[in-house]
Parts: structure tokens; sequence; C-alpha cells
């Protein structure tokens, strides 16, 4: 039997390679495109059970909230107020999806961390909105159109993955001006 002599130096190499090719920006792995996916339809799919529908609008939200149109990787910001008990959300930035806006497509959903109470952000979703009549708890409007926004508490931690996060940074503390 022929015994096969090999340097030390290729063996490191053949065993630190692959560790190396998976220590880099996760954020372009085919495992965080699946989370940008999974995580918005999990959070559509929570909207339609009412019990995790928020029916009034929080107070005590900070300033500004992430927002991220689903489909695409931009994050911009709104402005958070309130106007006669109603959430009103200014979009920041280029990137609302103000062409696809009509009377049955386009809506935003504030995602509430149902563990800790918080505010992680705003997802708009190009689909169809909730039927007439679902709990509206606001707007968000952008290049003078708005939009309806729904709430919805959901496990925040099942639903984005840290490594690849929905929303980037987590929203700030909540405020004791509003």
């Amino acid at each position: 039997m022929r015994r096969l002599h090999v340097m030390p130096l290729y063996v490191t190499l053949f065993l630190l390679t692959p560790l190396l090719s998976c220590s880099g920006d996760r954020s372009r792995s085919p495992t965080c495109g699946m989370a940008q996916l999974i995580g918005p339809s999990l959070i559509q799919d929570r909207l339609r059970q009412l019990p995790f529908v928020l029916t009034d609008a929080p107070r005590g939200l900070p300033g500004t909230l992430p927002v991220r149109v689903i489909g695409t990787r931009e994050q911009s910001t709104v402005l958070v107020g309130y106007t006669k008990g109603a959430l009103t959300m200014e979009y920041q930035g280029a990137g609302f999806p103000a062409g696809s806006v009509s009377d049955t497509t386009t809506y935003a959903v504030l995602v509430v961390d149902d563990s800790t109470q918080r505010a992680q952000g705003v997802l708009i979703y190009e689909s169809h909105r909730p039927p007439e009549g679902y709990p509206s708890i606001g707007a968000v409007t952008g290049q003078d159109r708005a939009i309806p926004l729904y709430g919805v508490r959901v496990d925040w931690a099942g639903v984005s993955n840290p490594k690849c996060p929905l929303l980037g940074a987590p929203a700030a503390p909540p405020s004791s001006a509003q």
C-alpha cells in the first residue's frame, strides 16, 4: 500500500478555505435572501389573524422609524406624528412606491414586537390591501400619495434574523414626549 505524503501547509489551507469563505458579508448570502422573503410573508400572514392586529395607534413612538418597501434592499425612515388620534407617518427619501398606489393595492404595516411592545419599524407591501373596514391605525404619505397603515404584533426574533435584519438597526426606545 502506498502512503500519500501531504505537506502541512496544504492541509491547513484545505481546512481553512471553507471557514474563510463563509465568514464574509452574509447579507448577500442565499440564507439572507430567503429570510428577506420569508420574514415579510410571515408578518403579512400574522396581519390576517385578528388577535394580533392593532386596533388603535400606539402612543409613545419615537420621532422616526425605519421603513422598507418589500422586495427592495433600500431602507429609509418615516417621521412619526399623530393627527386626531390616528398615526401619521411621512416617508423620507426616495423609494416610496407612488406609482403602484391605487384604491386596492399598496399598504403599510407597523410591526410591533409582542414580547417587548416596541415598534420595530414599517414595512410597505405592494399587494392587495386587507378588506375595507379592516382596522387601520393611520396612514403613510409620500410623493403626494397616502396609503393606509395597519399594525400587527409579531415575534420579532422569529421573523427577522439579526445577521440580515428586515429593518436594519432596532428602533429607539419610546419617548415620553408624545
